[in-house]
């Protein structure tokens, strides 16, 4: 009976295992902002994102990412973790490097001012994008040291040779080279981090904008769902997610 009190009391001072929580954060790529059924409308977070698609095996989950987010403006997101959060994930930076803007430019202006708005965005890639994702990297692991942290990066918008009439050939060739190089730097900064990079280009290789089965929006209404991954979209991303963690 010694014994057996003894180890009891033992079991019942031992810490009580964390249930996994999951904390979902970053911009309209990860609120799900082109993917309907919006449970948030002000900040587009979607039913159909790739973080609601993983939160379902969680018993905890923290769907906080928002249309609009800049690795500036994460501070009210970064509430949402805490030392019990086991996973974070992230897509952040196009809204850094003005991604509206570059969209708006290149659909109502010539070549000539896409590229050259286009140019201005890689530039801020590379100049000043690495230290503000190194910051918002460092606030996550010190806000969440206990967390897994993936970093998932933004897809080519168009297919190469699809025939897109929405844009000419150099527009979206100029965007394309964009997204790599803004994949490259994410990519680069994530490492730094200690974080695990998920790069969906080549899972939407065959499914831009103007490709026989798009999963990502083309200029739609509303506006701002342009140019983002729809529901099938939304699920590649899913998908890619799960292949580099496994599921819980």
């Amino acid at each position: 009976m010694g014994l057996m009190a003894g180890v009891l009391a033992i079991a019942l001072m031992a810490p009580a295992p964390i249930a996994p929580e999951y904390v979902a954060l970053g911009d309209s790529y990860a609120s799900g902002a082109g993917a309907g059924s919006y449970v948030d409308g002000s900040c587009r977070r979607s039913a159909n994102a790739y973080p609601a698609l993983r939160g379902k095996d969680f018993p905890s989950f923290r769907f906080v990412a928002c249309s609009g987010a800049t690795t500036k403006s994460l501070k009210s997101q970064f509430r949402a973790l805490t030392p019990a959060t086991t996973l974070v994930t992230i897509t952040i930076g196009g809204n850094d490097l003005g991604f509206v803007d570059v969209m708006t430019t290149c659909t109502l202006n010539g070549d000539k001012a896409c590229v050259s708005r286009v140019a201005k965005a890689v530039k801020f890639v590379h100049e000043q994008l690495p230290a503000r994702l190194d910051g918002a990297y460092a606030t996550i692991r010190s806000s969440a040291p206990n967390a897994e942290l993936v970093v998932l990066g933004y897809p080519r918008l168009f297919t190469p040779n699809d025939q897109c009439r929405t844009l000419s050939k150099r527009k979206r060739q100029a965007l394309n080279d964009a997204a790599d190089q803004l994949s490259e730097v994410t990519a680069a900064a994530a490492e730094r981090a200690g974080a695990r990079y998920v790069d969906v280009r080549e899972a939407f290789a065959d499914h831009g904008v103007c490709s026989a089965e798009p999963w990502m929006n083309a200029l739609v209404s509303p506006t701002e769902d342009s140019y983002h991954p729809n529901k099938a979209g939304q699920f590649a991303y899913f998908e890619a997610l799960t292949a580099r963690l496994g599921k819980f």
